[in-house]
Order: structure tokens, then sequence, then C-alpha cells
């Protein structure tokens, strides 16, 4: 099975690995729990080391003077060509040869010669033993024993190779093997030799003070293991040839091993399959690895009855809860007698010393140390104990949805009167939009459903809620087992949205639905086969349906919460077939994106987006960072979707770093939610933003996914992946490539409403590409239909692309009238466009026609307004294109040398990724509130500031506001001041 994971320490590792190939020589520190993957991490690091000299403590050996010592040297304990260092042949310490060391200064002596012997000669020392023992040999920990080839023999690396030394399992190494590494390590000065020290904690008191000082010191490296993340688990479960593990059940088996992949593989091997259907139930607790289940009930078989019974109530309860409760659950565990004679206080105290609940002062809850213990105790009851135990808890729990789980958990048959409840609250849920609850409650109602008209009705609810919270881990099994279920209206509307990758199909089944709905006596039924309906005419951009059907949905159930989107779905359809203007003044006033209800966020999202499509990129961005802020309870393809266009906003308005920090977070959360189909225009963007960063091996892995899903036919994905390829293609100056791109949009273009200006602007593209290829007559069919339509809109930035793409054009058919003609259009529709990546193109493209005219004194004025916009939005393709027609012109770089190199002071040095931490730190937030606004954890926030500080040279956050706002820009060149969008924070209710 392949390495999984780690990236980032293997680059600690490798940097660390360098330094000593310099001279420098490394200590390094890698601790983590037992099973984290220590040894597995050195290994795969050496894997190509062929100067390894290799020592593992034993917990049973830990006594055996100088044993680790001994495995380091070799089985003659010399050195092996060391020579006789100082005190060989005395002492209190025996090689497995019978050699002798006086103490273990003495024995470090040796160790430090036989590591200068093997950088002498550019090998190893000459004991073939010491040197292919590596962690790959017996002497392995039995927790994390590898199976890979140990490093090849002595004497065939270069000659600067470093030496390698690892002691794995520190913490059981020989007190006097310890001191003799830490006096070896001490004198290193200017060896090539990188000492890597394993050890689970570093605190740990057998480890020798003077080694751990060295290997915790400032200058250190130290690489600290936590579990595997959940994408690496799936990547693990891969390996292992378990299929099915999605993003969701990856999440969840995370939580539940911590991500430890000793209990993860342990799992996948002891339950197959079943521990994914686990996995796919909300209200089901995984199993634990038997191993790890038969040490936690070894010390439960050691507690008191009234410890045991304190433990296994709270296991019932969950991981955490008050001891108060578990005492009161655990009355059904114990005798009259029992309980009388005994107290919670000291039953927890029992619990807490055996290591199986944890409390601390203050926090008023009991917790399990770890998921897995809780899972062990868990499912060691039996039914019947099991069964009263959830039934005692649901008579104690106050929470309405916590008193009917244990009341299912502890049903033994159909029950109808508890389905019927189960599924009322169910359907309070989804009212609210609370998708997971609603389809945790509809599918324990359907389980205990007694009929099967119930147990379907029941299912196909739940399955539609699973579905808007974004975890249906197998749609083709999902639309299996329904297509099995009595013909119906929802049956049909279930199928259909299931099928919207298949439009065919999945246009016959809603029509199917509809043909079965009575939308006067079932309107919410009625509402959603519509809002499918628009949907399905969305994903082919015909917007005139897509608004007709959207608006009806709304008129049957304007309610509904599980139309999501269906607001925005009619304001953009509107907007596609002409009417954004009309559209986004029928608006009205809306209220701040904290206050909204979700039918005004909607509202929200849909007027940001018709904002940018009209060109007001400044009210976009506020409306849109607002509803992105304001989202974080909706479901996941509605946060995908307001990320995702946040960040095209972002793009346009030329807040390109913010723009790829939204863009990874809206293909993250797709993925994680396993619906990385629902952000294919987030691909697309994400190509084009790194296409104009000239980053193209990026942009090209996204186009790539794009293209895989535009295999199926449809009008979207073919959209996103021709757009993707074409713009990375524009920006290596491609048009070839440009063209074969742009073909099947040529195709698509009768069928939808693609070229509306505002929305897909992609005739600009064609037609500058067909023109740098000398084809005149394609370039004005693809160029003529769009300018009449931008001239009908009054649409300013798509007649500024359009213009100077009639400047190109004009310019290839030499007709330099009307190409100053087009061009000087331009400039008057760009005072009205925020845009600066446009503004900066028309700039360039017009320089370059005066340069080629020989008005190089005019060139040189477009020229260098497009290479100050050029610098500011950091797009190294075109700036290239912009610096040579300058010199082609006799005119160097304008500025100081500063300015010229923006990427190398201040923010510039941060990654977008920092820099939208930094802006959010400094706009006030707390590390947690960065955290939620961005998706990342805390300690993913402190990472990012320990960073940041460095990079801007600060040390507070006072410090760290003013060092961005210092190094604000100033007014754009080319435009007014007040045209610019606010700088801020990304995600904020305000105008970043």
């Amino acid at each position: 099975m392949e390495f999984v994971g780690r990236t980032d320490s293997l680059a600690l590792l490798a940097a660390a690995r360098e330094r000593a190939r310099a001279g420098h020589p490394q200590r390094v520190l890698v601790e983590g729990p037992a099973g984290i993957g220590k040894t597995a991490l050195v290994r795969r690091f050496l894997r190509d080391d062929t100067h390894v000299l290799y020592g593992a403590g034993e917990e049973a050996e830990s006594e055996l003077a100088f044993g680790v010592l001994e495995q380091l040297l070799g089985r003659d304990g010399t050195g092996a060509g060391a020579g006789s260092g100082p005190g060989v042949g005395t002492g209190t310490g025996t090689g497995i040869g019978g050699r002798r060391w006086a103490d273990a200064h003495a024995a470090g002596a040796v160790l430090l010669e036989a590591l200068d012997e093997a950088q002498g000669a550019g090998g190893a020392p000459d004991s073939d033993d010491r040197v292919t023992r590596g962690p790959d040999t017996p002497n392995t920990s039995a927790l994390d024993a590898p199976s890979t080839p140990a490093p090849d023999a002595p004497g065939t690396s270069a000659p600067d190779t470093p030496i390698a030394l690892v002691l794995d399992d520190a913490q059981w190494a020989d007190h006097l093997s310890l001191q003799a590494l830490t006096f070896a390590v001490r004198r290193l000065r200017a060896d090539r030799v990188l000492v890597l020290v394993v050890v689970r904690d570093a605190e740990d008191t057998r480890l020798a003070e003077g080694l751990r000082r060295l290997f915790t010191a400032d200058d250190a490296v130290r690489v600290r293991l936590d579990g595997l993340g959940p994408a690496e688990l799936a990547e693990l479960g891969g390996g292992m040839g378990v299929r099915g593990l999605t993003a969701q059940a990856a999440a969840r088996l995370h939580a539940h091993t911590a991500g430890n992949p000793l209990h993860v593989k342990a799992l996948l091997e002891q339950e197959g399959a079943g521990l994914l259907e686990a996995l796919g139930e909300r209200d089901v607790t995984p199993p634990a690895p038997k191993s790890f289940t038969a040490l936690v009930l070894a010390k439960l078989a050691a507690c008191s009855t009234a410890a045991d019974a304190l433990v296994c109530a709270a296991a019932v309860l969950g991981t955490h809860c008050t001891p108060a409760d578990a005492w009161e659950v655990a009355g059904a565990d114990l005798l009259d007698e029992e309980r009388r004679a005994a107290d919670v206080l000291t039953a927890l105290e029992e619990a807490v010393h055996t290591g199986l609940l944890t409390e601390s002062p203050g926090d008023p809850l009991i917790r399990f140390p770890h998921p897995l213990v809780h899972a062990a105790v868990y499912h060691q009851l039996g039914p019947s104990r099991r069964a009263a135990l959830h039934l005692s808890a649901a008579r104690t729990v106050r929470d309405q949805a916590h008193r009917l789980r244990h009341r299912a958990l502890a049903a033994t048959g159909p029950d109808p009167e508890l389905a019927a409840e189960l599924a009322t609250l169910g359907r309070k849920f989804a009212a609210e939009g609370a998708w997971a609850n609603a389809a945790g409650q509809l599918t324990a109602a359907a389980r205990l459903g007694p009929e099967p008209a119930a147990y379907e009705q029941y299912t196909l609810e739940a399955v539609e809620c699973a579905l808007l919270a974004g975890d249906v881990p197998d749609m083709g099994e999902v639309a299996q087992r329904i297509a099995q279920f009595t013909p119906g209206g929802w049956r049909s509307y279930l199928l259909g949205r299931l099928s919207l990758f298949d439009l065919d199909r999945a246009e016959a089944l809603l029509a199917d639905a509809w043909h079965r709905c009575d939308p006067a006596a079932e309107p919410v039924l009625g509402a959603r086969i519509a809002g499918q309906f628009a949907a399905l005419h969305g994903s082919m951009s015909h917007g005139a349906e897509m608004a007709e059907w959207a608006d009806l949905a709304i008129r049957l159930a304007p309610d509904d919460t599980a139309t999501d989107m269906i607001r925005v779905l009619r304001l953009t359809g509107l907007a596609m077939s002409g009417r954004a203007p009309q559209t986004l003044a029928a608006l009205g006033p809306l209220p701040d994106p904290a206050l909204a209800t979700p039918a005004q966020l909607e509202e929200l999202l849909g007027r940001g987006t018709l904002r940018e499509w009209t060109g007001d990129l400044t009210g976009a961005v506020r409306d849109l960072g607002g509803v992105f802020g304001a989202c974080h309870g909706r479901a996941a393809s509605f946060r995908v979707v307001a990320a995702t266009a946040l960040a095209s906003a972002e793009y346009r308005a030329g807040r390109w770093d913010d723009a790829i920090v939204h863009t990874d977070l809206a293909l993250s959360l797709a993925a994680d939610t396993d619906q990385p189909h629902i952000a294919l225009y987030c691909r697309m963007l994400a190509a084009q933003v790194h296409a104009v960063r000239g980053a193209f091996a990026k942009a090209q892995a996204h186009a790539r996914v794009a293209r895989v899903y535009a295999a199926g036919g449809h009008v979207n994905p073919t959209l996103w992946a021709a757009l993707a390829e074409a713009h990375l293609a524009r920006a290596q100056g491609r048009p070839e490539e440009v063209l074969t791109a742009l073909g099947p949009l040529l195709a698509l273009a009768p069928r939808g409403d693609l070229e509306e200006p505002g929305t897909v602007p992609w005739a600009d593209l064609l037609a500058e590409a067909w023109a740098a290829l000398g084809d005149e007559k394609h370039a004005v069919q693809a160029l003529a239909p769009y300018e009449v339509l931008a001239t009908q809109r009054g649409h300013h930035g798509a007649l500024l692309v359009a213009a100077r793409a009639r400047g190109t054009l004009e310019a290839a058919r030499g007709d330099t009238v009307a190409a100053e003609r087009a061009f000087r259009s331009g400039l008057k529709h760009a005072a009205h466009v925020e845009a600066p990546f446009d503004r900066a193109l028309l700039h360039l493209a017009y320089g370059g026609f005066l340069r080629r005219a020989g008005r190089r004194t005019r060139a040189g004025e477009q020229l260098r307004t497009a290479r100050d916009l050029l610098v500011r939005l950091d797009a190294p393709p075109d700036l290239g294109r912009c610096e040579r027609e300058l010199a082609a012109c006799g005119l160097g770089p304008a500025g100081s040398a500063p300015e010229r190199e923006p990427r190398t002071r201040g923010a510039a040095l941060l990654t977008p990724q920092e820099l939208a931490v930094a802006r959010l730190v400094a706009s006030g937030l707390t590390n947690r509130q960065v955290a939620r606004e961005l998706v990342i954890s805390v300690k993913t926030v402190e990472y990012h500031l320990g960073r940041i500080f460095p990079k801007l040279g600060v040390d507070s956050r006072t410090r760290l506001t003013a060092a961005l706002a210092a190094d604000g820009p100033g007014p754009e060149p080319g435009r007014p001041e007040r045209g610019r969008p606010e700088r801020g924070r990304p995600g904020s209710g305000r105008a970043p």
C-alpha cells in the first residue's frame, strides 16, 4: 500500500536533509501518539537513502545497557573501522560482540568516530549489519512495524549524501544509550549528519533530560504528527481495496478514530463493508478495533459496579454528557441497594482513574478520552442492557430530538406511533432547512414504519433531505432502490432529481411527476417539481424557461425551503434572457445579510450576481460577501454557489487573491459533500484566475477536471470546460488552442442564452483568436452579433471588450482608421467600467496597435497605463507582453524598483490563503471567527499567523493591521479612486 499524506512533514524533513548535506548537522524530533505513523513517515522519507544508522527502543529491553547503541553501531559494538575509542574494552556496558564501554561518554565517542568515518569515506561504516539496519528491521516497534525493504548496501550513494541516524521509540531506549547519543550529537559541528529521534511524547520522563533539551531547542526541527485528514483516510481506504468511502463517510471515520492510521487500518480490515454501513448511519456508533476494545474492556472489568454503570450510561448518552444525566441513566443498571451504597462522584473518580472518562475543573461535562473508547464500551453492551439504558436516557434527556432518538434505538420492531412522531419532527427540521437532522429523523421513521406505504414515503422524504444536505454517498444505488417503490409523484420527482446528468431522462421523469401531481392539492410537491424543472433549464442555459418555472414554484409554495435557491434561479433566468436592469430595479430594498430571512438571503445572492453581470462590481462584492458570511446554516449547494459567486465578482474586480481563496473554499466544500459536479463553474473560474497569474499547471489541472464532466455532452459542463481551456490558451498566447477550446460553444450558442452580455463573455476571445490567425471572416461572424446585443443592452463592460476585439480585428485587416475608432470607443466605455483586467487588456491592445503604427509616444502612454494595472493585479503573462511592447517602443519600465516588483514587498509576500487570514485578523476578528469565516480549523489559522508575522516583520495583531494598511494601493491608473472597491476582509458583509 502506498504512503498517504504527510506532505508538509516530508517537506520539513527534506529541508533538514538539504541543510545537513551542506554541512550543517540537523536534529529532528518526530513525535506523536502510538499508531499515528511516525515510523512510516521516517521509512518513507529515508526510502532512497543508502546511509542509515538505525536503532529502536523496546519496552522489554529498556534496562539493557547500551542495547540501542549496539543496534546503531553494529554487532561488534565498536563502530567497525572507527578504531579504539576512549575507554573501549572496559566498563559497565557490554557489546554484543563482547566489547565494553567505560561509560556513556566513551560510547558516545565511538559513535562520533563511526559518523566521522561514514562521512569521510563517502560511505557508511564497514559493517554491513550496521548500514543495512533501518526502520524496516525486526527491532521496529510492534505498533508501527513496516514491511518495505531495508536501504541499499553501503558505498552506493554520492559522497555528499548525509548520514541519517534514527532512534525510533526513544521512550523505551536504555538510559546509557540516550546519554551516549546526547554526547555525540552535542559535538556535531560541520558534519553531514541528520539525527532523527522518534518518540510518542517529548515530555516523557523516560527520555534523558539532556537529549530532550537538544531536540526541543529552537534550532531543532520538530515534526508533530496528528491524525490523517478525511481525504487522506479515503485514499488510505482505496489503497486497501475499500471502495465507497465517500467524503462524508471519511469525515465520520476521521472523527471516530482521530485519523489514527493504525486504528483506521484495523477497522477497515476487521469490519469491511459493515464499517461503511455504520458510517452511513448517523445514529449508529461505529465499532472499535478488537485489540483496542480488549484494552478498554480490561479496564472496565476492573471497575466497581457503580463505576461500570456510570461509564456504560455515559456511552449510551454519547461522547459527552453531564455527570448527573449519566448517573440518572445508570439507575437502570443498578439495584436499589447498589445505588444507595454509591455516589456519582466516587464512581466518576474511579472511572477517571482507570482512563475511561475525563473531567476538568470548570467543565460541566464528562467525556470519553477518545471516540474509540466510547465505541468499545457501547458495543460491549448486550441488546437487553442497551435497550434498557436507551429507554432510561429517553426519560432523562430534555431535548425532544434526543428523546426520540433514544426511543428509536431502544425499539425492537415496527412502532407506528413512534415512527409518526419521528416523521413530524423530521418535517419540522426540513421546514427550518436543517436537512441533516431532518434526514436522520425521517430515516429512523422509515425503519420503524409498519406499512410499506409509510416506509416508502418516509424514505423518499429522507433521501430528499439527504440530497439537500449533500449526504448521499451513492446516487446510483439510491436511485435503484427508489425505482422499486410504488409509482407516484414523489417517486418520479426524486428519480428526476437524481438524474440531472441525464437530461432527457430527468425531463421525462419530472414530466411524469408533474402529470401525477395535483398542484392545487399538493402545492409543496408541485413547487419542488417546478423547482427541478427550473434547475433543468438552467443547466441548459435556457434563461426564460428557468425563470418561468422558478416563478411558478415560488407561487405554489413561497415558504418551502426545499426549493433551495429557487429565487436565485428566477433572478438569474430573467437576467440571462436580457432583463437584468429591470429585474434589479424590481427587487427593491433588502436587509443586511446578517438579518435576512432565508428567502431574502437568496434574493441577496441573486442581486449580487446580477450586479456583477451589469458591471456594479463594488455592489456585487458587498452583497455576495455578506451572503457568504451569513450562509453557514444553509445547504451545501447554496454555500458552494455563494462562495463561487463571490469569487467571480472578486475576479472581475481585480481581487484575485480573494478569488483564489473563495474558489478553493467552494471546491473543498463540494468535495467534502461528495458533490463535485455542482462546482464546475468554480473549476472554470479557478482555471481562469490561475491562468492570468501564470500558474499554468494549476489552471490546467482545473480545466482537466471540467473536461471530464464535459464528456457527457451537457451544456453547462461543456461550457465551463471550453472556457477554462480557452482562458488558459489565451494567457499562454496560443490562439489555435483558443479556437479548439471554444469550438463546442458555436454549436451550443443557439440552444441557450450564452451570448447575453455580462454573463459568459467568450465572443471577444473567439474573435481575437481568429484575427490573430488571419481569418477576418470568422472573426467578424463571432463578434458582430455580440456587438449588436451589447449595444442594445447599453452594457459598458461588454462594449469595452467588444471594442478591444474590434480594434484588434480591424488592425489585422489593415484598416487603421477603423481600429483607432474602435479603440477610442473602448476607452470611452472604460470610464464606466470597474473591471481592471479588462481595462488593462484594452490599453495593452491599443498601445500595441499604436506602436506598430509608429506612434510611439502615444503607445507608451497606453502601455504604461496597462503596465501599472497589470502590476497591481500581478498578471505575469500579460505583464510580460506589455514589457516587450514597451521595449519595442524603446521605453523602459516606469516607476521605482519596488513598484516594478510588487510581489516582493508587504502583503504581496503572502500566499492568497495567508492574505485572507491576515485581512480578517486585521479587521478585528478572533482566530475562531476567522476559522469560521474561511471554513478552516483554528489551528490552521494559528499556523498561517505563525508564517504571516515573520513575513511582514510584525509581532502583534495591531502591527499586522498597520502593515496591511500601509501596504494598501492607491487609486488605479486610468480611473477615479471612487470607482475602486474598498479593501477589507473577504467574505464580510461590508465591501472588501
